[in-house]
């Protein structure tokens, strides 16, 4: 048979306390409502749960019983609704942030201190390098800083710049231009969303295989594989011995921009600090 949680509760409830009073004072209902609750479940169940006189309420044998099952039941599903509730309380107050590159956590430091200005607990994640966006589609973060094609939100703004091969003859130009990534195989890590893989007369750039980490990027570039578009970040974070970073005269900016799921109140108060 349907019954209602009130009405287990209400049982419940009487049962430990054995006095109509005391059980309608604690569910905050009134006498009236716990008496014809318990009524109604003796009709339902076709026997009394209680012998009541005027001067006491003692459980019969068979809502002794009833209490008895239902009691651990009860206290599971209570626990479940309590463990949700802490989970989506924890859910509006800590922000689980990825970032496709984790030094621009530093570089919006300012906006991630006015998200914790407001009472928002920040988690830092780095994303998956080969494919960002899919740390956020699994659901191990929030929102995701990246590369995207024309943001709703951007979170930060820097130029572009080449990683070559300290040997490579783009090493010794003091800058570069899109149209020289014709000319040598690119490997990709940061580009514009705005820009095509054509250089601007038109000339196809040819992308070498996928880095799966920032390290093997590195190596690869290093060993002469390929060149890669980077943001200017890279020149600080990343010096290496034998890579070399040459600024672009004439690619856009990188935009960092922001992606999320589901918009809680900690992504909101990330989109809004800036």
């Amino acid at each position: 048979m349907d019954v209602e949680r009130r009405d287990i509760e209400i049982f419940l409830v009487l049962a430990g306390e054995l006095h109509f009073g005391r059980t309608a004072e604690l569910l905050h209902v009134s006498q009236a409502r716990v008496s014809q609750t318990i009524r109604s479940l003796e009709r339902r169940i076709g026997a009394r749960l209680f012998e009541r006189t005027s001067r006491r309420v003692d459980l019969t044998p068979i809502g002794q019983r009833l209490r008895d099952d239902l009691a651990p039941a009860h206290r599971q599903i209570q626990e479940s609704f309590d463990r949700a509730v802490a989970a989506g309380r924890e859910r509006n107050t800590v922000l689980r942030l990825g970032f496709a590159a984790p030094a621009v956590a530093d570089l919006i430091s300012a906006r991630l201190t006015a998200v914790r200005a407001q009472g928002f607990q920040v988690q830092v994640r780095e994303a998956d390098f080969a494919d960002p966006l899919s740390t956020l589609r699994a659901g191990d973060v929030d929102a995701l800083v990246t590369v995207l094609a024309a943001p709703d939100v951007v979170v930060h703004t820097e130029p572009l710049v080449l990683a070559v091969g300290a040997d490579h003859p783009f090493a010794r130009r003091k800058s570069v231009s899109v149209e020289d990534l014709a000319r040598d195989v690119v490997l990709r890590a940061a580009w514009p969303a705005q820009l095509p893989w054509t250089t601007p007369a038109g000339k196809a750039i040819t992308l070498g295989p996928a880095p799966g980490t920032i390290q093997e990027l590195f190596l690869a570039v290093e060993a002469g594989e390929g060149i890669s578009p980077l943001a200017e970040h890279a020149t600080r974070y990343f010096a290496r011995p034998n890579l070399a970073f040459v600024p672009f005269s004439d690619a856009p900016p990188v935009e960092w921009g922001l992606a999320w799921r589901e918009e809680t109140a900690a992504v909101r108060a990330l989109i809004t600090a800036g």
